[in-house]
């Protein structure tokens, strides 16, 4: 039986032509080596279980509160379901997030500094700066490269996504153009640009729009609590469409080292943001 998933504005065939499953790299977690060549080869590190699932759900319920408060639930389901109140529509709770305590234990934790520390054999830092979302029904995010949005220092920063509660492909998890980070063109000419200086934002809301151009194929899976995606700069990547009536919560957090220039932005105790 044909599997149709959303993804941006196409409806495409799982395990069909345009549109596989990501491969994962849990039998290679322990060999920072195998994982360097992994990261080289794919563009991107699927890792299930990396995050403390527990402390993720903790994380999703505190975010879930404070939604409520904003009276963006519907106040007639359990709150751990996190369906959307009617009329409501994506939440982005970009920022410092220091009133979510739990999300940031997650996020700036000893675990995933240790492994940043190991991965990029040097001292990590974390972005100060958290990308969270809550993606309302009807929406997702177009194909973009993360580079175009932290182009101002280093380019060695790898972005991890973390879903903050279990996402199907209804809920709308996210795709990856497999071998987009070698598409040396694309990188030369959208790649170079900055989102706030040059005024560009996603690259296409069409997926076949870029493997027509450039080939590749598209790459997704299910999610759970827990899982992430680790990603470098120059990865085109795009979320499904939320089909559902609940909100899909997740996290972009950056890493790079410590001795590296920093994005400025992204960084100290009041990030600017986009800034010209």
């Amino acid at each position: 039986m044909k599997m149709m998933v959303k993804v941006g504005n196409r409806e495409l065939e799982l395990h069909g032509q345009h549109l596989e499953e990501l491969r994962n790299s849990n039998d290679i977690f322990h060999d920072i080596g195998a994982l360097r060549e992994r990261m080289e080869e794919d563009g991107y590190l699927l890792i299930r279980g990396f995050h403390n699932r527990d402390k993720v759900l903790e994380a999703r319920t505190s975010i879930l509160e404070k939604m409520a408060q904003m009276g963006k639930l519907n106040r007639d389901t359990q709150l751990e379901e996190g369906v959307m109140a009617d009329g409501s529509k994506t939440i982005f709770m970009g920022g410092t997030n220091e009133d979510l305590p739990a999300l940031l234990n997650v996020l700036n934790g000893e675990h995933i500094m240790r492994f940043f520390d190991e991965f990029l054999g040097d001292k990590s830092l974390t972005y100060h700066y958290k990308w969270l979302r809550a993606v309302g029904k009807g929406d997702f995010t177009g194909a973009h490269y993360d580079i175009v949005y932290m182009g101002r220092g280093t380019h060695n920063v790898y972005t991890v996504w973390s879903p903050l509660g279990d996402i199907s492909y209804e809920m709308g998890g996210l795709a990856i153009c497999l071998g987009s980070h070698r598409f040396e063109k694309l990188k030369a000419s959208y790649g170079s640009k900055d989102a706030d200086r040059d005024g560009v934002n996603h690259y296409t809301d069409d997926p076949l729009f870029i493997t027509e151009k450039f080939g590749g194929k598209w790459a997704t899976t299910e999610f759970q609590a827990g899982d992430v995606l680790i990603f470098g700069m120059f990865l085109m990547h795009c979320s499904l469409e939320n089909t559902t009536n609940q909100y899909r919560i997740s996290v972009d957090a950056r890493y790079q080292s410590m001795n590296e220039k920093v994005d400025e932005r992204w960084s100290g105790k009041k990030p600017k943001g986009h800034v010209k």
